[in-house]
């Protein structure tokens, strides 16, 4: 008999030190719920548990990973510090995920108090899930939310130059240290085909290599497609949880969402909540944050807030060395003076680029001819005619003025200083050598000037350019801006 009773004082006590615990948590919770409001509260905390003391730790439970992770991350320390005031021996609060009841008081610390007498059955403990409690997370790509990663866009394949060596730069410090002061978020902008979906998968891959964190990359198009999918399924909560699990979350083509309000407003909390967690976004868009005219200022906002890297037009430079990467890479033989012609032929956007030389190799090896000038301008013959535009005076015009700063009325004025006589004889000098125009027909766009005066301008640019690299340098950067 005596055993029975040493066995029911066992239970009384366990009860009466869980009726105290629940007690102080519904103080807390009161006071949790006076700071951040009733709405914030019924979001982010309502759904929590109190669990077991274990000497100066008390565990507290949560239904998922997610609102785990984002609790720990916005509430973690005020909770130490309300349980401390609460009972000064706790020092420590653990959140785990559990499944089960959630004890999270609702009312007030006097209504608690005063049904204390209702914690003689107290609520069932949650059980933990060995499911979703939280193991050393293993590296991996997530197929289920999204796209692949291209296994062939690493940091080793992208040719580095100056238009894109500073998003490089980037790119391999978020690669190296997720979720860096000042690099998250990442937002990656530039044209189309120049590295930048390119280096999203290199970051990715390079991650997934070393093994420390959980990827998602997708499209901002395929983004919008889940969500909706998610609403037509009535499933939008679970769409939530598995974005905004993720370790790195990465979106391309981030302009696709302009006036799709229902899927920037969740892109904008998804982003928030992996931001406030502490997860690592890489976004792209085809134009800077503060560009992208369409966006909700909010979201503009805040994807301006991390780390902006353009991804400039590519230079003469850097198409030689990204052909001959590839050349060398593919083993078929490619004459200089074929690399040199495709990079000055084709300066749009490097993936045009590279189509161009893989069908050059593919017609070598298909018929087992060397690559020539001539098999090469008859087998891309479309690609070189797309490629070829004119050029007009007035936009030359245009460029010079714009590149030496001096008003465009300047190319027609009679002023002689060499401020502006200078600029004005380069504008001459391409005109000539990027238009089919007649000397006469220049001069009359330079303020009726004789057809003489066209001559004695390109003769004295030329001579200029043999004299002064520098000045060379000016001239034949804006040649390749107007070419391109």
């Amino acid at each position: 008999m005596t055993g029975g009773l040493e066995g029911y004082d066992e239970v009384a006590e366990a009860n009466a030190q869980k009726s105290i615990l629940d007690i102080h948590w519904s103080r807390i919770c009161a006071r949790l719920k006076a700071e951040v409001g009733e709405v914030e509260y019924n979001t982010w905390l309502r759904q929590m548990g109190v669990g077991p003391v274990d000497e100066d730790e008390i565990t507290l439970y949560l239904p998922t990973r997610f609102l785990r992770d984002w609790v720990r991350g916005q509430y973690g320390d005020r909770l130490g510090a309300l349980w401390h005031a609460e009972i000064p021996a706790i020092r420590r609060v653990e959140l785990q995920v559990a499944r089960g009841p959630s004890p999270a008081a609702d009312g007030d610390a006097s209504a608690a108090e005063s049904g204390a007498s209702s914690a003689a059955t107290p609520p069932a403990m949650p059980v933990m899930d060995a499911v979703v409690v939280e193991e050393p997370r293993a590296a991996e790509v997530r197929s289920d939310l999204a796209a692949p990663l291209d296994p062939r866009f690493t940091f080793d394949t992208f040719v580095v130059g100056k238009p894109n060596e500073f998003a490089y730069a980037c790119a391999r410090r978020v690669a190296e240290r997720p979720s860096s002061p000042g690099f998250n978020p990442l937002f990656l902008y530039g044209g189309v085909g120049l590295g930048k979906t390119h280096l999203m998968h290199a970051i990715g891959s390079e991650l997934v290599r070393e093994g420390r964190v959980s990827v998602a990359y997708m499209s901002a198009e395929k983004f919008m497609y889940r969500f909706i999918a998610a609403i037509r399924s009535q499933s939008t909560m679970e769409f939530k949880e598995q974005l905004r699990s993720v370790d790195v979350l990465m979106i391309d083509d981030l302009q696709f969402l302009i006036g799709k309000d229902n899927t920037q407003e969740e892109f904008f909390h998804t982003f928030n909540a992996l931001v406030d967690a502490g997860r690592q976004i890489v976004v792209s868009a085809d134009k800077s944050p503060s560009d992208l005219s369409g966006l909700e200022d909010r979201l503009r906002t805040r994807l301006g807030c991390g780390m902006v890297a353009d991804i400039h037009a590519t230079t003469f430079e850097l198409r030689i060395s990204i052909l001959e990467a590839k050349a060398t890479a593919s083993g078929v033989e490619v004459p200089a003076k074929v690399l040199e012609f495709l990079a000055h032929k084709i300066t749009s956007n490097v993936r045009e680029l590279e189509g161009a030389l893989n069908r050059l190799i593919a017609h070598a090896n298909l018929f087992g001819r060397p690559v020539t000038l001539e098999t090469t301008q008859d087998v891309l013959h479309d690609i070189l005619k797309a490629n070829n535009r004119r050029v007009t005076i007035e936009e030359i015009q245009r460029k010079v003025a714009e590149h030496w700063n001096i008003r465009l009325t300047d190319m027609s004025s009679a002023r002689r200083s060499t401020v502006v006589a200078r600029p004005r004889q380069v504008a001459m000098f391409l005109s000539k050598q990027l238009t089919s125009r007649s000397l006469p027909e220049i001069g009359r766009k330079f303020g009726n000037r004789d057809h003489t005066t066209v001559i004695y301008a390109v003769r004295r640019v030329m001579e200029l350019m043999e004299q002064d690299p520098a000045f060379a340098e000016d001239v034949e950067l804006l040649r390749r801006m107007l070419e391109s």
